[in-house]
């Protein structure tokens, strides 16, 4: 029994790691004055945030077409007897269930539907994991089960600087972005039961940091030695001095870096910032 691993352009895995673990990507895209981009195919990061910072009118995003997973599943069936499809949490996102519906279309080929309830990096150690599994010859009902095992220690926030991009494309309340906008709050959001919701209001992005960083202490006094990623909004510099800051301090933990793209960076705006972690 053979499995391939697909998963979508949010977890942002770089080319190297798709190659490196066999993992197979549909791209979503972002919409720019009318032109549809696809994310890590036609636009990348630094192009998308150079392309919007001055816009006033917020881009679009839409998940692939069913015809793309239609294609894609079709392709695999000449190598492998199954699929584990791995995608952003599907409260935020119709990506996961377009995968499922193009499964159903798709004959030859078994299409197993994970849905990761998160998204960027942190759906990225999912990916891997799932590829990891497959390539020691695990079918995808044993993948899925380690998967859902991931998911107790799995933990992912964001720190974003305007709530204004989440609220206009509809992932926070007006109300909630209304109340952090008159109070300059630098809120620390969370995924909970698959949607993007305020975990703490705090008034500076330094406490707000220093927050994530008190939750990641207490993840490691819980679990032990984590997988943890940062990921920044256009914000490289920043993430990359809290990477290794962090990393002193967690030497038996692994750091990664990662980054909002197109899509995510859309809902979260330039100048964002967050962390996620499992168990190892």
């Amino acid at each position: 029994m053979t499995t391939a691993i697909v998963t979508d352009s949010t977890a942002y895995l770089t080319k190297e790691e798709q190659e490196a673990y066999n993992i197979h990507m549909v791209p979503l895209s972002v919409i720019i004055d009318d032109t549809s981009y696809e994310e890590e195919v036609t636009i990348t990061m630094s192009e998308f945030y150079d392309r919007v910072r001055n816009e006033k009118k917020l881009p679009k995003t839409t998940q692939p077409p069913i015809g793309k997973f239609v294609a894609k599943f079709e392709e695999l069936a000449k190598d492998y007897d199954e699929v584990v499809t791995i995608h952003l949490s599907s409260g935020i996102s119709g990506t996961y269930q377009g995968a499922l519906q193009a499964g159903e279309m798709v004959e030859g080929i078994d299409v197993y539907g994970f849905d990761s309830e998160i998204a960027c990096a942190v759906q990225g150690f999912f990916v891997i994991h799932a590829a990891k599994l497959a390539a020691e010859g695990k079918n995808a009902k044993e993948i899925i089960a380690e998967l859902e095992k991931m998911r107790a220690s799995m933990q992912a926030y964001f720190i974003v600087d305007d709530l204004a991009h989440l609220q206009r494309g509809g992932r926070l309340s007006a109300g909630a972005a209304l109340i952090g906008g008159l109070l300059q709050i630098k809120p620390v959001l969370h995924f909970e039961n698959k949607v993007i919701v305020p975990f703490e209001k705090i008034r500076t992005r330094k406490k707000a940091v220093k927050r994530a960083e008190t939750m990641l202490d207490e993840a490691i006094q819980k679990h032990g030695v984590l997988d943890v990623a940062i990921i920044h909004g256009n914000c490289e510099e920043e993430a990359t001095a809290w990477m290794h800051d962090l990393a002193a301090r967690y030497p038996d933990s692994s750091f990664k870096m990662s980054y909002f793209g197109p899509v995510i960076g859309t809902h979260l705006g330039e100048g964002s910032i967050g962390i996620g972690w499992f168990k190892k």
